[in-house]
């Protein structure tokens, strides 16, 4: 569900088709020179959902969803990830939640910079899809509580 709406998301609102790669085996949680929008899912399921990319690749995804150039990781690009996981979270909750009455979704929020740590359940089931795109590579993660 995480690889469709990521495909969606992106090939809609932005034109960019992109290709999951294999899920990785193990969970990331510190970042270097990066950005990362997260929303977090409450009610029915908990959890959070989040897009991370590195600086580089957030500047050029941020670019091309707005239309303009993008030299800096500014309140542009902040705000353009927090949608992007608004977004994505928007469809993950469409999917564990047909009617979508019983899952809320926080206000997007971002952190970006040289050396951060994110860390959201400590008992979660998760998922951390790599994507490929002509902008680059970037990670998009689901996690759940038990």
């Amino acid at each position: 569900m995480t690889t469709e709406a990521t495909q969606e998301v992106f090939e809609t609102m932005l034109m960019l088709e992109v290709t999951p790669q294999p899920l990785l085996p193990v969970q990331v949680s510190n970042f270097v020179d990066s950005v990362s929008g997260m929303v977090g899912l409450a009610g029915n399921c908990k959890g959070m959902m989040a897009i991370h990319a590195p600086e580089e690749v957030a500047m050029a995804i941020t670019g091309r969803f707005l239309g303009l150039e993008v030299d800096s990781v500014d309140e542009d690009v902040t705000d353009a990830f927090g949608e992007l996981a608004n977004m994505l979270a928007g469809n993950i909750k469409m999917v564990l939640d047909e009617s979508g009455k019983d899952i809320t979704l926080s206000v997007p929020s971002y952190v970006f910079g040289a050396d951060y740590h994110v860390e959201c359940i400590a008992d979660s089931n998760w998922v951390v899809i790599p994507f490929e795109s002509d902008d680059g590579e970037f990670l998009v993660e689901l996690q759940i509580a038990k």
